[in-house]
């Protein structure tokens, strides 16, 4: 599950996130909440519980939703230390923003009476993240099981193709919104990938170090000038799916052995 040095090291907002989103679930899901954070129609154009949306943009409703969330969560700490504390913390705040505005336009649009008919978590960020996986990320294994092509890079989509499927309808729209997100974020579209925050902002996320990772640098926030993932050093493959992909092609050549 590395992306690169194993735990957040240089990468503190990934970590902040990582921790609040895992906090957020298990406070809510001790009080039974947990079922009832995702948006409805009534909720937004009924009841106004626009505290929802910061909610639900941080809490997942079951415990499978947040095992594949946090892996991949924290999977993706590698575009954070590829362009910086600074502008992954742009990146976080553009896909979460934008994917709760298409998700308020589907409710309005759809108009379901159907209570949570969207499910909670951070959707936006994860399947936003997935546009420069597809694009930036290359492929450092290819392997064949049962004449079916595989790669390194097959463990993170199957991951978020379970994690999409999780609550079925409930968890592919928000899913999709996060791609939509992801897709604009690379357009580049009011050039938000020279947009940067103060200084201060990243800084407050870099001293939330844990005692062990305390006395390392934090990765520095690249140029304004660079604009896309592309470009920066790929982190080393993971060990957990160098593992995987050793252990199923093991796998393959006792099948084809003792004729499976």
């Amino acid at each position: 599950m590395n992306g690169g040095p194993s735990g957040f090291n240089n990468a503190p907002v990934t970590r902040t996130f990582v921790i609040a989103s895992a906090l957020f679930t298990i406070f809510f899901g001790m009080q039974g909440r947990s079922n009832n954070l995702g948006l409805s129609y009534l909720d937004i154009f009924g009841k106004f519980r626009i505290w929802k949306l910061i909610v639900s943009a941080f809490a997942f409703s079951s415990t499978p939703e947040l095992m594949f969330g946090l892996y991949l969560l924290y999977y993706f700490r590698v575009f954070e230390r590829q362009i910086g504390s600074n502008k992954y913390s742009v990146f976080i705040l553009f896909s979460l923003t934008v994917s709760l505005l298409l998700e308020v336009l589907a409710l309005s649009f759809l108009k379901d009476p159907a209570k949570n008919l969207i499910t909670s978590g951070p959707y936006g960020l994860i399947f936003a993240s997935f546009v420069p996986f597809f694009f930036d990320i290359p492929v450092s294994t290819r392997f064949t099981v049962f004449n079916v092509h595989f790669s390194d890079k097959s463990f993170i989509y199957l991951a978020g193709l379970q994690l999409l499927l999780s609550s079925w309808k409930r968890s592919i729209l928000p899913g999709a919104c996060g791609i939509l997100a992801g897709i604009l974020y690379r357009l580049n579209i009011f050039r938000i990938r020279k947009a940067k925050l103060p200084e201060f902002i990243t800084s407050l996320f870099s001293r939330l170090s844990w005692p062990s990772a305390g006395n390392l640098p934090a990765a520095p926030s690249r140029g304004g000038n660079v604009p896309s993932f592309a470009g920066r050093p790929v982190e080393k493959l993971s060990s957990f799916n160098s593992v995987c992909s050793r252990a199923i092609r093991r796998l393959h050549c006792y099948s084809s052995f003792y004729g499976f």
